[in-house]
C-alpha cells in the first residue's frame, strides 16, 4: 500500500546505519544510531505497528540515545597507539 515510503524508509535506514559505522566521531555515531531508531519507528508506523513503533521511539530514539550521550561524557578521551 505505501510501497514508496516503505522504500524510502528503508534507503534511509540504510545510509543511517553504513553512516554511524564510519564515523569515528563517537558522539555523532551515537546521534546517527538514534536517528536509526527513529526511522525503524517510522518504519514500524507506516507498517500499522502503533504500539510498536511508539516503544522503538521512546526507548530506541530516546532513553537510549540519551544514554550513550552521557557514558560518552563521562569517559576520557585517550588514544590507543
Amino acid at each position: 500500500m505505501y510501497l514508496g515510503l516503505e522504500a524510502a524508509l528503508g534507503l534511509l535506514l540504510l545510509a543511517s546505519a553504513l553512516i554511524a559505522l564510519r564515523l569515528k566521531n563517537l558522539l555523532a555515531a551515537a546521534v546517527t544510531l538514534s536517528v536509526f531508531s527513529f526511522i525503524s519507528a517510522l518504519i514500524y508506523l507506516v507498517m500499522g505497528a502503533v504500539d510498536v513503533a511508539f516503544t522503538e521511539a521512546v526507548v530506541g530514539a530516546g532513553i537510549t540515545g540519551v544514554l550513550f550521550i552521557v557514558v560518552l561524557f563521562h569517559t576520557s578521551r585517550r588514544s590507543i597507539d
